[in-house]
């Protein structure tokens, strides 16, 4: 019974050790191969495709960060890095991006980003001369999110540009969408 329990013992607790794994390693490495970059800039990509000869050149463009379709009034990490991201690949597609950061125009809550309350969104694109805004929410599954963003002419609401994405939840994804 001895002898049975010394061979028995190491292979029980081997099967513990897979229950008990440490968590991957984040690091640049691994970041930098994540799908987040890339599908926020395909997402600005598509966005610039259709807005082509539908925006003025040299007339901004304002960005509101991306909000939780559940909650509009709040963000993540993640609503604030998509409208980074997608404000930084419009900038490098030739088109002028205000950064509402430095503004005071907008509704601002401490760790949510700049929302753009509706009633207020012809005032501020009227006051820096904008010829629209870009606005997106997303919305979580257990292993997936979903972005969409669009470019809306303020004084209209017409839609002059959509387009949607998904990302995986993964590892990083999950760790921008808690609320801080």
């Amino acid at each position: 019974m001895r002898a049975f329990a010394v061979v028995l013992l190491p292979l029980a607790l081997a099967g513990c050790a897979s229950w008990f794994e440490k968590p991957k390693e984040i690091n640049y490495a691994t970041t930098e191969q994540n799908q987040f970059i890339a599908a926020s800039y395909q997402a600005a990509d598509a966005l610039l495709k259709q807005l082509s000869g539908r925006v003025v050149a040299g007339k901004p463009l304002i960005v509101a960060t991306v909000v939780n379709i559940d909650a509009l009034d709040q963000s993540s990490t993640l609503g604030r890095l998509v409208s980074e991201q997608v404000s930084t690949r419009m900038a490098q597609g030739g088109l002028q991006m205000l950064d509402m950061k430095l503004r005071n125009a907008l509704y601002m809550k401490r760790q949510q980003g700049e929302m753009m309350l509706t009633r207020e969104v012809a005032d501020v694109a009227r006051t820096h001369d904008a010829q629209a805004v870009v606005a997106g929410t997303y919305g979580e599954t257990s292993d997936a999110v979903f972005i969409n963003i669009k470019v809306v002419q303020p004084q209209t609401n017409q839609v002059l540009a959509a387009t949607d994405f998904v990302l995986a939840k993964d590892a990083v994804v999950r760790s921008m969408l808690l609320t801080r």
